[in-house]
């Protein structure tokens, strides 16, 4: 038989074969030898050579050792042939441990044929039947530690658990399914001949066809021992009234790891409670199942609740719904999340974050959008800016999804900043923005903002009324080109030495 010093040279020349396949031909000097050849690694042709020889020889192993388990489990313990067949080919985790076992009691032997080292080992060591048959139906080694009997090791003993998990293929069951219904539903297991069939059979009597029977039980294995069972009836009723027919649950349900049917009943009631109709509420689920069978429903639960969370009436929520996205409903609740934390980031006050979630849902939803530290170093300019160019347009949002290449900002003129400063303090005035009249006062004023609020608080600082001030600016713009100390004594010789009063007529 093979030592584990051999073993161990394996092993190390499996490491080398790998690291060769990783080698570049064009390494530093630093790789080569000292008497300046290059590594046998820098060569692949040799390289691959050695990893595929490698892993025919570890495939060869691995074949021998299998068809040594199917001659021991079909000859020696009587198994049938195809349960034989089924334990040693679908039990990887059984049989590496197995080949362990093999080459320690085989230590000091040079025989290389593995099958006769496999079958002389198994006739002298009977190993445990249960864990390569718990592996076989889809179960690893820490799920079944607790269900391996604790004084038997072969599948025979248990009449029962063979009987029930015959029943279960020929149904139609795969095998690889029925580890989830013995972990869900172990007491399927216990039956006495012919209460499983019964069971089974009480679907069929509910109208449902043989293939989404077995759907149904292999993602809801308790509905086998009697659990949920009115509510899956009533979930049926539901969809039939829907218009929704059972190929379509067939359809959807197909490969379901799991189906809480309470909960996917909850959302139809909710449908039901904003407003839809039963054909509204079918047609919606038709065009986004994900909406019905995605976590069972619990992810659109949770996506209601979010926007209720926001402020969004049940009018807007029914919208939602009723206009769904092509997404998933996970995904489309992960971008509102993330679109709230971005409007956070650019500090967005928080009502109008509310009036962003009630009028956009569907916006904030299918937009993926970027962080706002990179947005801000991509447009190059502040979160302010930012803040103000989604208020204007919520639709930008769509420019700064992930993935799409983002376009730097042009930077305003100086005399264009200037304009927006001056066209600010007209419209703190009660002037109409980008009106005739502002753009003709913005074409006669000169001086910076600040200047000219400071001009127009000194002329009603003087005793002349806001009205007055204002139809004295709406008649010459000019007042507001001088600066503050010429317009006080203007106005000092006007009232103390000409004697005009401040109030017009």
């Amino acid at each position: 038989m093979i030592s584990l010093q051999r073993v161990e040279k394996l092993h190390i020349f499996t490491l080398v074969s790998r690291l060769c396949i990783g080698s570049s031909p064009t390494s530093s000097k630093s790789s080569l030898y000292a008497n300046g050849h290059r590594p046998i690694s820098q060569f692949p042709r040799f390289s691959t050579f050695q990893v595929d020889f490698h892993e025919k020889r570890h495939l060869q192993v691995r074949r021998e050792a299998q068809a040594a388990l199917l001659d021991y489990f079909y000859e020696t313990r009587n198994l049938p042939f195809l349960d034989a067949e089924n334990l040693s080919r679908n039990s990887p985790n059984f049989l590496n441990r197995l080949l362990k076992a093999v080459l320690i009691y085989g230590d000091g032997e040079n025989d290389c044929d593995f099958r006769r080292l496999v079958t002389r080992y198994l006739r002298y060591h009977p190993v445990n039947e249960f864990e390569a048959f718990f592996e076989s139906i889809g179960l690893c080694p820490s799920d079944y530690a607790s269900f391996l009997p604790c004084v038997s090791v072969s599948l025979s003993d248990d009449e029962l658990l063979l009987h029930n998990y015959y029943v279960l293929c020929n149904y139609g069951i795969e095998k690889s399914r029925i580890g989830k219904v013995y972990m869900e539903a172990k007491e399927v297991f216990s039956y006495n001949d012919g209460v499983l069939q019964s069971k089974i059979k009480s679907f069929e009597n509910w109208g449902l066809r043989h293939s989404l029977v077995v759907e149904i039980i292999s993602c809801s294995p308790h509905l086998l021992i009697g659990g949920d069972n009115q509510e899956f009836h009533d979930f049926l009723e539901e969809i039939k009234k829907l218009g929704l027919n059972l190929g379509w649950l067939e359809k959807h349900v197909r490969g379901c790891d799991y189906c809480d049917w309470k909960c996917m009943l909850e959302v139809m009631c909710l449908l039901g409670e904003l407003g839809l109709r039963d054909e509204q509420i079918g047609q919606v689920i038709k065009n986004h199942p994900g909406l019905l069978l995605e976590c069972s429903g619990r992810c659109t639960l949770c996506l209601f609740g979010l926007l209720l969370k926001f402020g969004t009436t049940p009018s807007g929520a029914q919208a939602v719904f009723h206009h769904f996205p092509k997404v998933s409903v996970a995904g489309f609740t992960r971008n509102l999340l993330r679109s709230y934390q971005f409007l956070v980031g650019i500090n967005m006050p928080f009502r109008d974050i509310v009036r962003m979630f009630s009028l956009y849902p569907l916006l904030l939803g299918t937009c993926q959008l970027k962080k706002v530290g990179s947005l801000v170093h991509l447009l190059n300019c502040g979160v302010s800016r930012i803040c103000k160019m989604v208020e204007e347009d919520p639709y930008v949002l769509r420019k700064w999804i992930r993935g799409v290449r983002v376009e730097r900002l042009q930077q305003p003129s100086r005399a264009a900043r200037g304009r927006g400063v001056k066209a600010r303090f007209l419209e703190t005035l009660g002037f109409v923005e980008k009106s005739c009249e502002m753009e003709r006062i913005l074409r006669l004023l000169m001086g910076k903002g600040e200047e000219l609020q400071e001009r127009f608080d000194c002329i009603v600082n003087s005793g002349l009324s806001q009205e007055n001030a204002l139809a004295m600016l709406r008649s010459n713009p000019r007042v507001l080109n001088m600066s503050k100390d010429v317009i006080e004594r203007k106005i000092d010789v006007i009232v103390r030495e000409l004697g005009y009063p401040m109030k017009g007529p």
